[in-house]
């Protein structure tokens, strides 16, 4: 008795230093991971994530005794529930992601297994010999005896995803060296710095985020404009717009100001300043002709130097 105190004991301290060392959790779902799976995991995981595993009652009962000092870890507690596990880091999380869900490995059906996926089995000559056409025949599998042996004429499917699969499509899977199914770690939620949140949003991409955000301030400043409400991201266009209204008073009118002077004066002296833009143009022109044509002349000077030698 007082062992397995102890050893609780240690679990809640184990707990406490990894939620106080790490921001981020994985809430990950553990069943059909084998133990030699769960090692290769943990392997791969070194240095970079440290993965805990305990009974659920337990982990509640860690967690409500630490909501003193970490409130928010009181959202972890309604997915602390089925066959869980908890991969804590601080490393980039799409990488520690990848490196979970990329440990898989392919197992048999199993009778009374919920499939994960739809199982087809594919045409083809399965190499058995026609006394087990019945077999075929009662699971709906269409064949011929073709050499021989069974012949699959097109494919079937033969477990749907979320059912269970039976003993008839189990046997018949195994008979054919058909293993459909791949177990690993699967992640049920992620905590992140006091937010938790589904793992597909890990698939949202940074230039996504900006597109968005870059939407949502157009919305807001188009709004503000419209109302003639002032928003920050409006401020700039509030200033910029009443800076044109100023200036179109200042030329209807005789009030003058630094700002409008330049285009009250070229609204009164329209000839000057259309005679003033060919010669600009010019002068431009100019001054780029030396510089293209310098080439031209040290190549000829070049040339020169060519018909005389060194000691000449």
């Amino acid at each position: 008795m007082g062992g397995t105190r102890e050893k609780k004991a240690e679990y809640f301290v184990k707990l406490r230093a990894l939620l106080e060392e790490y921001q981020s959790i994985f809430i990950v779902g553990v069943d059909n991971v084998s133990s030699q799976q769960m090692h290769e995991i943990r392997k791969s995981l070194r240095g970079e994530a440290v993965i805990l595993m305990g009974k659920n009652t337990m982990v509640r009962r860690a967690i409500r005794g630490f909501l003193a000092d970490f409130p928010e870890f009181e959202r972890i507690l309604p997915f602390v529930r089925g066959n869980v596990g908890f991969v804590f880091t601080n490393a980039d999380l799409k990488t520690i992601r990848e490196s979970i869900l990329s440990n898989k490995v392919a197992a048999p059906a199993r009778a009374g297994a919920v499939a994960p996926m739809d199982v087809w089995v594919p045409a083809g000559n399965t190499g058995m010999e026609p006394g087990k056409t019945s077999f075929f025949q009662a699971l709906g599998v269409p064949t011929k005896i073709a050499r021989g042996t069974i012949e699959i004429t097109s494919d079937v499917q033969v477990v749907s995803a979320g059912s269970k699969v039976g003993a008839s499509e189990a046997t018949l899977l195994n008979m054919l060296n058909i293993s459909p199914f791949t177990y690993g770690m699967v992640i049920a939620q992620v905590y992140d710095q006091g937010q938790i949140f589904s793992p597909e949003i890990l698939d949202i991409e940074e230039s996504t985020l900006l597109a968005s955000f870059s939407s949502a301030i157009a919305a807001v400043t188009a709004i503000s404009l419209a109302t003639n409400y002032p928003t920050l991201p409006a401020v700039i266009h509030h200033l910029i717009n009443t800076y044109k209204k100023v200036l179109a008073v200042s030329v209807a009118t005789e009030y003058t100001f630094p700002g409008s002077e330049a285009i009250k004066d070229r609204i009164a002296n329209p000839d000057a300043y259309a005679a003033a833009a060919p010669v600009a143009a010019a002068a431009a022109a100019e001054s780029s002709a030396p510089a293209e044509e310098a080439p031209a002349e040290e190549a000829d000077e070049s040339d020169d130097d060519m018909g005389f030698g060194l000691f000449d």
